[in-house]
């Protein structure tokens, strides 16, 4: 099955008509045809998620900055960690 198939079967897809002038498209279909995406929609949405996903980056900073001080992360913070994702990670034997 092909990529957008599949993604149509998991995500409901609606259709959104834009008008861009003469140069954006003129780009947009050079985008298309040296980036490798089979249509203008699918490069539209890359664009679209890659501005979700900065959105959503920017708004963690903002938290991260606007939040107290955490303990500090030094070695033996990862190596708690560590420890930690081993126990989870190691096979359990079967009973």
């Amino acid at each position: 099955m092909p990529i957008f198939a599949l993604f149509c079967t998991l995500y409901a897809m609606t259709t959104m008509n834009i008008s861009l002038p003469e140069v954006l498209k003129a780009f947009v279909d050079e985008q298309v045809r040296e980036r490798g995406y089979g249509t203008s929609s699918e490069y539209v949405r890359e664009l679209l998620r890659r501005e979700r996903d900065r959105l959503e980056l920017h708004r963690l900073l903002v938290e991260g900055a606007e939040s107290l001080p955490g303990d500090p992360v030094d070695r033996s913070y990862y190596r708690d960690l560590r420890a930690r994702v081993r126990l989870v990670a190691e096979p359990t034997p079967e009973r």
